[in-house]
């Protein structure tokens, strides 16, 4: 092992403005990414305009958000730089509806590399192809802009056609508050892969399988529903937090020496030998991309499975349990003043 960092991390005194200054930014998309993008590039003095359908519902907030507003077409036809920023099961569509409209040296960046690295979208080989992908959802993204903050993102280049595509997108990245906080270079290969599999085995489904099992446990066992809510879905935060202030260290430097032993001593019969096979079940699956062709498959099926699933997610006691608790202490009423809803619609 090395102390070394083995990626390059840039700042604010990296980015060079003029790579962006004087040329026109098409945001495709105004969900949670495209609103927090297109406002943030203006607010720093970029010429933007953002793309959306006719008879998009995100029109009208765009609009009164003083931003320029066109078809994905028309925008991407007054661009210098076209920023996909709608869904990652949408953008091949909208990419055939705008591809027209690149023109030789123009660059077309993203957020998220699925696309590129599946080989859903093909893009011109004349034109550059960039991602700069903030890792936060995009209400934090223009927070932490508008409190003088930044949120750590990703650079990648796929195709550098000028010979100034990373510096282009360093100046994008600095527009929208990203170098603040720090930008570290990568590829469209690794954040696609890197980012399934997060998603898949440890923060969005590792995770919540983990808090339901353990859940089910202690009330299959006599425990009250409230007590195993609290004791496996609430402290959680509460645990988070302490790692992503100063790693794992602080957690358990933080916790009692009752909980950092039995933590210590019983973390790895929960997740043993198995769970790591697993994992690298699910990482095999992102690389030869089996998930995305079964993804793929599942959005032109009309989601059947999906549709189960998340209702099926929706049934579980924990949530009803949940909800009921939420609503009788303090602190709900404060994380619903706080906290804005971050689902991406078709609009993005």
């Amino acid at each position: 092992m090395t102390d070394e960092f083995t990626t390059e991390v840039y700042y604010d005194d990296d980015a060079n403005r003029t790579y962006i200054d004087d040329k026109t930014v098409a945001v495709l998309g105004y969900g949670s990414q495209g609103h927090a993008h297109a406002q943030n590039l203006a607010d720093s003095g970029v010429d933007v305009v953002v793309g959306l359908r006719e008879d998009s519902s995100s029109r009208k907030a765009a609009a009164e958000d003083g931003l320029d507003v066109a078809t994905p077409a028309e925008a991407a036809a007054r661009a210098d730089i076209v920023s996909m920023l709608v869904p990652d099961t949408v953008q091949p569509a909208v990419f055939e509806e705008i591809e027209g409209e690149l023109e030789p040296g123009n660059t077309l960046q993203f957020a998220h590399g699925f696309n590129i690295h599946y080989n859903q979208i093909e893009p011109p080989e004349n034109v550059d192809v960039t991602m700069i992908a903030p890792k936060s959802p995009g209400h934090l993204v223009r927070r932490n802009y508008e409190n003088g903050e930044g949120t750590p993102g990703l650079l990648a280049v796929y195709q550098n056609v000028s010979d100034e595509a990373k510096e282009e997108a360093l100046a994008y990245a600095h527009a929208i508050g990203c170098t603040r906080a720090g930008v570290i270079e990568t590829s469209f290969r690794e954040e696609t892969e890197t980012d399934l599999f997060g998603e898949q085995a440890v923060l969005c489904g590792g995770v919540t399988s983990l808090i339901k099992q353990g859940y089910e446990t202690l009330v299959d066992a006599g425990y009250s529903p409230e007590m195993a809510y609290f004791e496996c879905l609430n402290e959680m935060k509460l645990i988070v937090d302490l790692m992503y202030e100063g790693g794992l260290g602080e957690m358990w430097d933080s916790v009692s020496d009752t909980a950092e032993y039995g933590g210590l001593t019983k973390g790895d019969v929960i997740v043993d030998d198995h769970a790591r096979e697993n994992m690298e079940r699910v990482l095999e699956g992102v690389q030869n991309g089996t998930f995305a062709r079964e993804w793929i498959a599942e959005n032109q099926a009309g989601r059947p499975s999906y549709t189960q699933l998340r209702q099926a997610e929706k049934n579980h006691d924990i949530e009803r349990v949940g909800g009921r608790l939420r609503e009788l202490f303090a602190w709900a009423q404060e994380e619903s003043e706080t906290e804005e809803k971050t689902e991406v619609t078709a609009d993005d």
